[in-house]
């Protein structure tokens, strides 16, 4: 599935260019990430996705398929398969930057692909929970931007930046009360369905 994200950021096009490719700088705003390596192109670490009780650890390797300073434009090809399981996460994801008012307009586009446990949401809920994704890693990053610029226009002891905790992304936390009434509603239909066809089929034993 496509999704398709807009976000700005209180810097510079050049500084945001630089902050997007300081992995280690801008993975502590992504919930459940956690970066073990990398190298200037390739990044090795983990995602951690908690389905309700069930707590899912992906592990792979980000690529930087392009880094066009130029065009302000980078492509990065992340692939991941459960530590403990089948399931497997696949996206491609385009970055273009553009200057707006002393700021960055940052458009990303991803192409993802995910199965096992929590493929069964659906692209309807699996796009909302990236909505608001994106929207913390957007509030994060332009906090972080903006904690810098401000420390050096007026130079001051900065406390370190925090380390990324191990929290799993809580998809369910992620996804909000309007889409878990939606589930909730689902889920009710289905008992309904399983009750009466146990019902029917005891009728029909009594029957025989």
């Amino acid at each position: 599935m496509e999704l398709h994200h807009e976000f700005t950021v209180p810097v510079p096009v050049d500084e945001a260019w630089r902050a997007l490719l300081d992995i280690e700088r801008v993975a502590p705003c992504m919930p459940g990430a956690s970066v073990e390596d990398y190298d200037g192109k390739t990044v090795t670490g983990s995602v951690k996705v908690k389905v309700g009780p069930i707590t899912v650890t992906y592990r792979g390797t980000a690529v930087f398929e392009e880094q066009d300073e130029s065009a302000l434009r980078m492509v990065l090809i992340a692939s991941g398969r459960e530590t403990r399981g089948q399931g497997t996460a696949r996206a491609t994801v385009t970055g273009t930057l553009t200057g707006q008012d002393g700021g960055t307009a940052v458009s990303v586009r991803t192409d993802l692909a995910v199965t096992g446990r929590p493929a069964q949401f659906g692209r309807g809920v699996m796009a909302e929970v990236g909505d608001r994704l994106v929207g913390q890693f957007a509030r994060c990053l332009a906090e972080r931007l903006g904690e810098q610029k401000t420390a050096e226009s007026a130079p001051q002891p900065v406390p370190p930046a925090q380390e990324p905790d191990d929290e799993p992304l809580d998809l369910l936390r992620a996804i909000g009360v309007p889409v878990a009434k939606r589930a909730a509603a689902g889920l009710a239909a289905a008992a309904v369905v399983v009750i009466v066809a146990t019902r029917i089929r005891r009728r029909w034993n009594r029957q025989v």
